[in-house]
């Protein structure tokens, strides 16, 4: 099987195309090479092996060339994280959704009909909550009153009580609360309406708190276990936000690509864009990750220093159940064993 990979010479990308090769499949990778997570506009030495096509995916006329020599389309190039400000809203909006667009326009010139596409859990906004006394109830938007005055658990609308997290099915209700998150659901929604109108297939994989070896780093698109390790290598305190007990899934990304390599494998329904949790099943909290990364680096302990950045949710853990059902996926690596790898794992070049 050939298959675009674009974004193939990204954090994750970069794994499933080296798993691509494992199983004996041959990837094409597309890259516009972002300096939001390239050095220098250079593709990493470890992508040697792969054949890279350095181009961007709004390019309609490099797609239709390219897109004759594949089989199947694997979409994982987007602008991704918090970024900087509200600036940055005009290029997550080209990278993940114009972007997303002229993709599936071209697979529908081209007779292509499959289609893997790298989504997130920040579609879901806040996660799933209960409430003691009148069950799973909507979680409210945190004030940022509330997060001055050290309130970082939801209230029941009902009545009050803090609320508790609960694993998050693909059907909960969709609500994004950042720039980034909104174009991860647009590209959704797109990929929804592509599908119902040309018959096509698609996986929707919602990537949770992806972590491993080629993370980028010093970046503020960067993810969080990138960021305290950063810390850490500078002999400093890994600084963790709120209480430290906002919860999240943290998953290997050798266990992303094996979800990628599933579902490439797999055709999803004919006419439909099939959402799926990509997870560990294990719910950690986010101190955990900071104590765990400083004892395997044998540095500081973290630092607790409250507040939280516009767009964070509190509590988002994954139910792992449709991806083992539909795909038989289930993620091998242990969160203890990932995140001492992790310590040591090579990252990509600090983006200057």
């Amino acid at each position: 099987m050939r298959v675009l990979l674009t974004g193939g010479a990204g954090f994750i990308g970069s794994h499933i195309a080296d798993l691509l090769v494992e199983r004996g499949h041959t990837p094409v990778l597309l890259d516009a090479l972002l300096p939001q997570a390239h050095t220098e506009g250079k593709a990493p030495a470890w992508l040697d092996r792969h054949e890279v096509v350095h181009g961007d995916v709004r390019d309609a006329g490099l797609l239709d060339r390219l897109l004759p020599r594949v089989d199947t389309v694997c979409h994982q190039a987007a602008m991704v994280g918090h970024g900087v400000d509200p600036n940055d809203g005009p290029d997550f909006t080209q990278n993940n959704d114009v972007a997303t667009s002229v993709l599936l326009a071209a697979m529908f010139r081209s007779g292509h009909r499959d289609l893997v596409m790298a989504s997130s859990m920040v579609v879901y906004g806040e996660g799933r909550y209960s409430c003691p006394e009148h069950g799973i109830v909507p979680a409210p938007a945190r004030t940022q009153a509330d997060v001055d005055a050290g309130r970082y658990d939801l209230p029941c609308p009902h009545c009050g009580r803090d609320l508790g997290g609960e694993l998050i099915p693909e059907d909960a209700p969709l609500e994004p609360r950042s720039t980034y998150a909104a174009t991860k659901l647009a590209q959704e929604h797109l990929a929804v309406a592509w599908a119902r109108a040309t018959g096509g297939r698609v996986w929707a994989m919602r990537y949770h708190n992806v972590y491993g070896p080629r993370m980028p780093q010093n970046t503020p698109y960067a993810g969080v276990a990138s960021i305290f390790r950063s810390s850490l290598e500078r002999g400093e305190a890994p600084r963790v936000m709120e209480d430290g007990r906002q919860r999240r899934d943290f998953v290997h990304v050798g266990d992303v690509a094996a979800a990628n390599l599933a579902a490439l494998e797999t055709p999803a329904e004919e006419g439909r864009c099939v959402p799926l949790n990509v997870c560990s099943g294990e719910a950690r909290t986010i101190g955990d990750l900071a104590t765990t990364l400083a004892a395997a680096m044998d540095g500081p302990a973290p630092q607790v220093v409250g507040g939280a950045r516009p767009g964070d949710v509190r509590h988002v853990t994954a139910d792992p159940a449709r991806a083992a059902a539909l795909l038989g996926y289930r993620a091998r690596t242990r969160f203890a064993d990932g995140i001492a790898a992790f310590a040591t794992d090579p990252l990509r070049d600090a983006v200057g």
